[in-house]
């Protein structure tokens, strides 16, 4: 498993690469593109991803809470049973994306009505305001 805990991968293009069981906490990835990576069971707690391009990404697993994601691209995004705890969603876009099982209790920056507009699942999920959606 790779250590780039605290590392600066601002606009650095990671499209396509296989990150499972990264910790990249308290990475700075403002900029970056993930696009269509597989970082299935990573550490993005405490990251600065604003207006990352994560989309296609598998994110299945990860841990994002208290993670920046502001203006980030998550269209497409497998979220699946992610921790998105805390996170800072403001003007994310999440349309598309499977949100199946994740936790967003506490994340900012959107509603539950913006989440079930956008998303392409929500079963299971722990949704902003604390409650499951079925």
């Amino acid at each position: 498993d790779a250590n780039l805990s605290g590392a600066d991968l601002s606009d650095a293009n990671l499209s396509g690469a296989e990150l499972i069981e990264t910790d990249l906490r308290f990475a700075t990835m403002s900029g970056t593109n993930m696009s269509g990576t597989n970082m299935n069971r990573a550490d993005l707690s405490y990251t600065d991803s604003i207006d990352a391009d994560l989309s296609g990404a598998d994110l299945s697993g990860a841990d994002l809470s208290s993670a920046i994601l502001r203006y980030a691209d998550l269209r497409e995004t497998y979220l699946i049973e992610t921790d998105l705890s805390d996170a800072d969603l403001s003007d994310a876009d999440l349309r598309d994306a499977n949100l199946s099982g994740a936790n967003l209790r506490d994340a900012i920056g959107v509603t539950d009505e913006q989440l079930e507009e956008q998303a392409r699942t929500l079963e299971d999920t722990t949704m902003p305001n604390g409650s499951i959606h079925d």
